[in-house]
């Protein structure tokens, strides 16, 4: 085992490996629940806007419970592949962003076209499986990984700590640490105000008690908590810093909230029957070709490749983005700053998109929450068995995963980005061909809530800078590519 994944070689140990594997897992556990219910609109419970409004409940029902499945199944996939194919501590799972996406143009579009929203459903499985199988060709031929190492070493250093920032800013909005404000974005919780509502009619019609507004409150200081223990900690050298403080923040919000964590299996049968029905091998259905280049909703052959061009950026360069940002933080990169196994990464992030076209899901990519593990000392594959194993008794035993709350998970996301914001320290900041792209790239990946829109506008400005202060080369012509590619998706395509 040791000598199969290397883990003596890379400076780890079997301990580590399992604690890092687990911390990674339950950094991205809410992706079981969180996918089902961005690709289904809910499911049976959905949306006002959708459900409420005469869409099937039933048919929604079995797009979620068939997503659950398949979300569960392509995280295990995808990270057994990363494990034993790139032997990286990096684990897969359907992409953030891109199940809102999926769920906004084929369910919510098939909907709101009056058409079948099942078949909708499938007609984005198919967009999906034609992406995928877009990648796999450029994963073979190597270019993915020349595209990946042609990005401008400004725009390297700087996707590690915009990655860090965006990692933090789930970690906060996941806890209800940041909130929104019409007047100013974004604020932090307010304590006061939800103090003040105590006695006043709830938006339900019933008086808030002061049991109601502590619930709202416990996740925010759980989280505060989590974060400072976690700190502590580090500073004292534990290395399981950060799965204890996942352990001890969960512990602390059942005690908190004085209740027992749930846990019922009820209604596990029904979602492998949907799962079989109209998730898996689903996109094999020929109502779903047809519609997926010819229905409304989704605007014909053109907007069909659009999507596909789409999804490929997307989740080429949230992969790219979290590699590096991941093994930089991990310290394992070559000589010329790039990941060590990059292209077999590629590789697995390309397989486990197809895999997921195929069980039912939305696009498959290497999650940012890999960082986690990362940082816990994960430095082998071996960690990412770890994390594929507990993805696979969730299959039978979600529960288990719902036991740790959000809230819980927050702390370990927040101290990553503050481990990571410290790659733009690297960034020359008096040359402007450096200083505006690689700024632009950190601060847009939280602002957009997407790392490949991080990258997309980093790349724009570094070619027209080039262009005008007479810097560009001939190795520019790629990020020139990129550029052109992103700015076509920002005019086509809304997301």
């Amino acid at each position: 085992m040791d000598k199969f994944f290397k883990i003596t070689e890379r400076g780890s140990t079997m301990k580590t490996e399992v604690f890092a594997g687990i911390t990674t897992f339950f950094a991205m556990a809410y992706i079981i629940f969180v996918n089902p219910d961005q690709v289904a609109a809910g499911g049976v419970g959905a949306n006002a806007w959708l459900v409420g409004s005469g869409a099937d409940p039933v048919a929604m029902g079995k797009i979620w419970n068939a997503v659950y499945i398949a979300s569960i199944l392509v995280a295990v996939i995808g990270t057994l592949l990363m494990a034993l194919y790139a032997n990286m501590p990096f684990a897969q799972a359907c992409g953030m962003g891109l199940n809102s996406f999926f769920c906004t143009t084929f369910v919510a579009g098939a909907f709101s076209a009056q058409e079948n929203v099942v078949t909708g459903y499938q007609s984005g499985l198919v967009i999906i499986f034609l992406s995928g199988v877009v990648f796999l060709i450029l994963s073979v031929t190597g270019l993915r990984e020349y595209i990946a190492k042609s990005m401008p070493e400004c725009l390297k250093k700087a996707i590690p700590a915009g990655i860090g920032l965006f990692i933090a800013m789930i970690g906060f909005k996941n806890a209800g640490i940041i909130e929104d404000n019409q007047y100013t974005f974004v604020q932090f919780f307010d304590f006061h105000g939800r103090i003040d509502t105590i006695g006043t009619v709830g938006p339900d019609g019933q008086t808030v008690t002061g049991m109601d507004v502590w619930r709202m409150i416990v996740p925010v200081i759980i989280a505060l908590i989590g974060i400072l223990i976690i700190a502590i900690l580090a500073k004292y050298g534990v290395k399981a810093n950060v799965i204890i403080g996942i352990v001890a923040s969960a512990v602390l919000y059942w005690v908190f909230m004085w209740e027992l964590p749930p846990f019922d299996v009820s209604g596990i049968g029904q979602s492998f029957k949907d799962f079989a029905e109209v998730g898996f091998l689903g996109l094999f259905n020929g109502d779903a070709w047809d519609a997926a280049f010819n229905s409304s909703y989704i605007g014909g052959a053109f907007s069909a490749v659009m999507l596909i061009i789409v999804f490929c950026l997307v989740d080429m360069f949230d992969t790219v983005g979290t590699i590096y940002g991941t093994a930089s933080q991990a310290n394992m990169l070559d000589e010329n700053g790039d990941p060590i196994n990059i292209n077999k990464s590629m590789m697995c992030d390309s397989v486990g998109t197809l895999s997921g076209a195929l069980l039912g899901t939305s696009t498959c990519t290497t999650f940012v929450e890999s960082a986690s593990g990362v940082s816990a000392g994960g430095r082998t594959g071996f960690a990412s068995v770890v994390t594929a194993a507990c993805f696979a008794v969730c299959l039978f035993l979600s529960p288990l995963a719902s036991i740790v709350p959000s809230c819980a998970t927050a702390p370990a996301l927040i101290y990553v980005g503050v481990l990571m914001a410290k790659n733009f320290a690297k960034v020359d900041m008096e040359d402007m061909l450096s200083a505006v792209p690689a700024f632009l790239a950190l601060i847009m990946m939280p602002l957009t809530y997407s790392i490949s829109n991080g990258i997309g506008i980093g790349a724009i400005a570094y070619v027209i800078i080039a262009i005008f202060s007479k810097k560009y080369t001939k190795k520019d012509i790629v990020v020139t590519v990129i550029a052109a590619l992103f700015v076509a998706k920002f005019i086509f395509v809304t997301m």
